[in-house]
């Protein structure tokens, strides 16, 4: 069996581009050939992957993934594959990897109702639709049970075509047996005292990730509490804006950015807590990433896998509407509260010995194998 992924961009620290590695090797590992479609990659190519590299161009990212889609449905008719995964929204699919919240929601609820008749619009609508319409084709393997609901109230979605995956958790990210030496190597490392607290923060795209109200409650802590306690951030984005942010605030001391990198094992094991106050997160990953290796969660309640956190009793997830007196409150109360901490930390390490959260990949690649092949041209749905 031959499968073709879809995705526009891979890089190695991205949540989706994450979730679609561990899909695809568990897919070579069951014996199917793989061959990934691409508009741009970053790092190494994995063994016995055939990476295409889509060559088009446009000024704008809708028209790039209208011409991504009709060369890609040219490429497929010239070399014929028995599946095709899209873990972006496009038309063609077979199976759609739901990593992204429903973009019509979006659209309407956090738009101008203007927005709706600009060629953007158009575009992204007609994609979604193509994957979800009721009369559309694909399997949608589904990672954030909430939007289901979603999904179906603006297209009908029939309930047979939602697979629920369990999260997909690397097991790299468990606590070792040797937790303890790491942490303490780690925090000698980056030179933190006893009494330091660090707080971490992980995940590309820092506006949507929260990071300006993190760095606003880490400000409005007391003075004395606020000079022993460090925040740093781990993502794929631009940090300038908010570099300037911390430096305004008076944190330029207390505040280290840092691009995404493979040892997250170490800073959440050398951390202290977890911060993630998300404007909107379909999922996070790394929450649970957190919780596996004994780091209590700090977390906004519109964070996908927040009940995940409740569920483990590993740490706080912040009610909506988001307001930030409660954050500041919040982190005040866990730095403070050591004994707490270290009982969220106990319940997280002893719920993730049970949880089943770490089959996401190999219940992806039953359903694909299962799935039969009925692609459509690619480019048919494309109004931009």
């Amino acid at each position: 069996m031959q499968i073709a992924f879809c995705l526009y961009k891979y890089f190695p620290y991205g949540g989706l581009q994450r979730d679609f590695l561990r899909i695809a090797r568990a897919a070579q590992a069951a014996g199917a050939a793989v061959r990934v479609y691409v508009l741009s990659w970053q790092g190494e190519v994995p063994a016995g992957f055939e990476r295409v590299i889509v060559p088009v161009k446009a000024w704008s990212n809708a028209r790039r993934y209208a011409k991504f889609s009709a060369w890609v449905a040219h490429d497929l008719a010239q070399r014929p594959v028995d599946k095709v995964v899209g873990f972006n929204k496009m038309p063609g699919l077979d199976v759609y990897f739901a990593a992204d919240a429903c973009y019509e929601e979006k659209a309407r609820s956090l738009r101008h109702p203007l927005y709706r008749f600009s060629g953007r619009y158009r575009h992204f609508s007609a994609y979604e639709r193509a994957v979800f319409a009721a009369d559309a084709g694909p399997q949608i393997l589904l990672i954030a049970p909430a939007q289901q609901a979603v999904f179906q109230h603006y297209y009908a979605t029939p309930e047979a075509r939602f697979h629920l995956l369990p999260p997909g958790i690397s097991r790299d990210r468990c606590a070792p047996p040797d937790a303890d030496h790491i942490r303490a190597q780690f925090r000698e490392e980056f030179g933190l005292a006893a009494q330091d607290f660090l707080l971490l923060q992980v995940g590309s795209g820092f506006k949507t990730k929260g990071l300006d109200r993190s760095l606003l409650a880490l400000a409005h802590l007391p003075p004395e509490l606020r000079a022993r306690t460090r925040l740093v951030v781990i993502g794929q984005d631009e940090p300038s804006a908010f570099r300037r942010m911390a430096a305004n605030l008076g944190l330029t001391k207390q505040v280290e950015i840092l691009a995404g990198r493979n040892d997250i094992p170490r800073f959440l094991l050398g951390a202290d807590l977890l911060v993630h106050p998300a404007y909107n997160e379909n999922t996070g990953t790394v929450l649970l990433e957190a919780l596996v290796a004994g780091l209590p969660v700090l977390c906004t309640a519109v964070c996908g896998y927040a009940p995940y956190v409740v569920e483990a009793a590993g740490g706080q997830v912040l009610a909506e509407p988001f307001a930030q007196e409660a954050l500041d409150a919040a982190l005040l109360s866990i730095i403070n509260d050591s004994a707490q901490r270290r009982q969220w930390q106990l319940n997280a390490l002893n719920w993730a010995q049970t949880a089943d959260i770490y089959s996401n990949a190999e219940r992806a690649v039953e359903i694909i194998m299962q799935t039969p092949g009925q692609t459509q041209p690619l480019q048919k749905a494309s109004r931009a």
